[in-house]
């Protein structure tokens, strides 16, 4: 095993990865040093800026994508147990945090916002039950609510059910351990307690240009923005988390690991309602079935968010292509990002997945009152001059080399990629990478140090960090049910109704 005293470890970008793996290694190793470049003049401005997500602890609570029906009728719930197991994960790792004064205790992050699915129609009113059934069995799941009673769902969610044509066709669960989280807030005050920390530093304005490896070290060339200064650094770990920016950072480290891998970039907007009245009127996370023909990042939902203190509401998302891969990027992003290595795989991508960009080309050419047509379905009473469309974040789902066909194939979630040493990471993908940040950097911490993850002084320190760590939320109810309790204590959720 490598003494790491000493080493320096640079980590690109301020977002919410660079946040959570900054925090895990200053606690792990308060010996070492630790860099942080970004590209903007603020932190977590990017995909984990408030309104550049959506905002939901994603837990597998009420996103349907997550629960597929296979072809013989079961529930497919592997996504969303993973997921459920993920988010408990993180609340922990937030409430050590919390608890050890690492955060700012008076600024809050996250509130206790119903999670619920809504469906109508006999064939999705079926594929609902049987989801909620197949739920039930695993304690993860066990405060799940069904109901296909208007009067009930009335109760819940007014705003959905007033002047409803078939609300006698309806059905909906509700997960009311749900929650809303301000992803921007809690990287903030991460960076900003890293920023107290001796061994950190953290420089906004830097554009990293060249990333070499030299020796057993990387050399970076890296722009002061502001300025147009070049200075060169070396470090001994680089981890690239710099969200949609990760892959053209990947291909100019040159590694064999990063051939073959591209990236298809996606837009989305939000219709956000400025009518404080009918915000009041509705307290619920709640996510529908995505339409025939579209791509599970299309899911629709109606959503309460609490963003420093103030409710908001807000419907999406809408999708879109743009040739950007950060919403502060350059739209050569794309076209830049094309190499030789990987043009087979975005045309072959492009060409499996030819309904998708039918999808989002016509999301991109569609009117306010097409858009408007979609809210109406989940608020039938909805006006247009209550609500405004305002731009979300980008995201970069990512393309790589199919092995077991010629050609390529467009992945959804989040992959880590790293050099045959083990001293550089990247994270590509997208959702729903901040709900789940915690357990992605452990699992970059299982690949990255291997023997020291193993040693009985990181373990405890984990321990003590994710007091479940290592032990399975999803088969043990009573270790599940405590550690709830514990979080849920300590974080403060409370119901904002």
């Amino acid at each position: 095993m490598e003494n790491l005293t000493g080493k320096t470890f640079t980590l690109i970008g301020a977002g919410i990865m660079s946040a959570t793996l900054g925090v895990l290694l200053e606690q792990l190793m308060p010996n070492v040093k630790i860099k942080i470049y970004e590209r903007l003049d603020s932190i977590g401005a990017e995909s984990s800026a408030a309104w550049n997500n959506a905002g939901t602890g994603h837990s597998g609570f009420c996103e349907l994508n997550y629960t597929p029906e296979l072809e013989d009728g079961t529930i497919d719930l592997s996504k969303a147990l993973k997921i459920a197991e993920q988010f408990e994960i993180s609340k922990q790792f937030w409430a050590y945090l919390k608890e050890n004064h690492l955060l700012n205790p008076k600024i809050p992050f996250i509130n206790d916002i119903d999670h619920m699915s809504f469906v109508w129609g006999d064939k999705n009113i079926d594929f609902l039950k049987k989801r909620y059934k197949a739920m039930q069995q695993y304690p993860i799941f066990e405060d799940m609510l069904y109901s296909e009673d208007a009067a009930e769902i009335e109760d819940w969610i007014p705003l959905m059910m007033k002047g409803r044509k078939n609300a006698d066709n309806v059905a909906a669960t509700k997960m009311p351990i749900g929650t809303d989280v301000n992803f921007g807030s809690i990287t903030r005050e991460m960076i900003q307690y890293l920023k107290s920390c001796p061994n950190v530093e953290v420089h906004l304005g830097y554009d990293i240009k060249t990333i070499i490896k030299h020796e057993k070290k990387w050399k970076l060339e890296i722009e002061e923005i502001h300025s147009n200064k070049n200075l060169e650094i070396t470090t001994d770990f680089v981890f690239i988390g710099a969200g949609g920016g990760a892959i053209p950072l990947l291909e100019k480290t040159g590694i064999p690991e990063s051939k073959g891998y591209g990236g298809f970039p996606v837009s989305g907007q939000w219709l956000k309602c400025n009518n404080p009245k009918i915000m009041n009127q509705h307290e619920a996370k709640v996510y529908g079935l995505a339409e025939v023909g579209s791509p599970p990042m299309s899911v629709p939902h109606l959503d309460t968010r609490i963003m420093e203190g103030k409710k908001a509401l807000l419907f999406g998302p809408y999708a879109g292509f743009s040739t950007k891969f950060l919403k502060n990027g350059s739209y050569l992003d794309f076209p830049m990002s094309i190499e030789i290595h990987n043009i087979w795989p975005l045309i072959s991508a492009g060409w499996k997945n030819i309904p998708l960009t039918k999808y989002l080309v016509e999301q991109v050419f569609q009117s306010m009152e097409h858009r408007f047509e979609m809210l109406q379905k989940y608020y039938p009473t909805a006006k247009i001059e209550d609500w405004e469309l305002v731009e979300a974040g980008k995201r970069v789902q990512i393309i790589k080399e199919d092995d077991s066909e010629s050609g390529g194939k467009l992945q959804f979630g989040t992959e880590i990629v790293t050099d045959k040493e083990l001293s550089l990471a990247a994270l590509l993908g997208a959702s729903p990478g901040a709900s789940t940040s915690v357990s992605i950097m452990l699992d970059l911490l299982k690949k990255c140090f291997p023997d020291e993850i193993k040693t009985e002084q990181w373990q405890t320190k984990l321990t003590e960090m994710i007091p479940t760590y290592g032990q399975s939320l999803i088969s043990n109810g009573n270790l599940l049910r405590k550690t709830r309790a514990n979080t849920t204590r300590i974080l403060k959720l409370e119901d904002v109704s």
